[in-house]
């Protein structure tokens, strides 16, 4: 998803869902995280690739763009019963490898430590279901608007929302985020949800504020509302409808109310790495082109959130 690089944006910026029901090809079920895996899908060398020429030389030379992500957070990044990561973002990475001649190699970490590892140039980028926002192209910390970094750019290639989901059948009266108030819910820390939730509660009646429980991902969220400890859960609108969908075969969770907060997700580069980063908007506009993206949208269910072009700092 993601934060304060969240998946996802801040209390005060909108990211209202244009992403429909998903239809996700398969039942795959959500595996824990691992320490660092490679995308193999794109073998093309640099010399033979169509955009090769527009990376960095050292980039170019290396073969490889490391990506942080957090990769648990299904269907856009997660690992299947294999062992190999999947979803959205990595076969993204795979059509764009093709045309860059490089291979993106996927590092796992924890969400709100990606953009703090793009600083440390331990990644080149990230993309993690990352909501682009002003806060974070201006190093802001979307919980208390200090400045804390340099901010980093983004390349834009996907619109999805935040949604609320509960157990099964047991929905506490909850239809809308005002319903949380004297409530429990559980969200990935440092994500749109995390800010959504604290920015309600302080709307919320003297006494009934809403309890908020921050994991380090999704999964474990999930798996704390699964065994009780909380009202509800929320994520982006994807990975909640995923859950839904698959979580003890789809009788665990339910949605619950419509998606909120409408914005991009984009991949995070280095303000200083306008090279690499008009790179990667040459190559998603490419396969946005020829066909690729939106195969790639259909596969995962996810074409009402495709984008025609891909944006720089879109997000608001």
């Amino acid at each position: 998803m993601t934060a304060s690089s969240t998946r996802r944006t801040t209390a005060a910026h909108s990211r209202l869902a244009a992403v429909g029901a998903i239809a996700v090809a398969g039942a795959l079920m959500l595996t824990g995280c691992g320490d660092q895996t490679k995308d193999t899908g794109s073998s093309d060398t640099a010399a033979s690739a169509p955009l090769a020429d527009k990376l960095p030389k050292a980039i170019r030379d290396k073969g490889v763009i490391k990506v942080g992500s957090d990769i648990a957070y299904a269907p856009v990044e997660f690992k299947d019963s294999s062992g190999k990561v999947v979803g959205i973002d990595p076969d993204l990475a795979a059509a764009m490898g093709k045309q860059l001649g490089v291979d993106f190699q996927f590092e796992n970490g924890t969400f709100d430590t990606l953009i703090t590892g793009l600083r440390s140039k331990r990644y080149d980028i990230a993309m993690s279901a990352m909501t682009d926002t002003k806060d974070r192209q201006e190093g802001i910390d979307s919980g208390t608007g200090k400045k804390v970094g340099e901010g980093v750019d983004f390349v834009d290639y996907f619109t999805a929302g935040v949604s609320i989901y509960t157990k099964k059948g047991d929905d506490q009266g909850i239809k809308t985020w005002s319903d949380l108030c004297g409530k429990k819910i559980v969200v990935q820390r440092g994500t749109v949800s995390q800010d959504l939730a604290k920015a309600e509660s302080k709307k919320c009646p003297a006494g009934k504020k809403i309890t908020i429980e921050p994991f380090d991902n999704d999964q474990q969220a999930q798996t704390r509302l699964r065994a009780g400890g909380a009202d509800a859960g929320s994520s982006d609108f994807p990975v909640a409808a995923y859950a839904v969908k698959t979580s003890g075969g789809g009788k665990d969770f339910q949605l619950v109310g419509e998606q909120v907060e409408a914005a991009p997700y984009g991949i995070a580069v280095a303000k200083n790495q306008t090279q690499l980063r008009d790179a990667l908007k040459a190559a998603l506009d490419a396969i946005i082109e020829n066909g690729e993206y939106e195969k790639i949208m259909k596969k995962w269910g996810v074409t009402e959130g495709s984008v025609d072009e891909a944006t720089i700092n879109g997000g608001k």
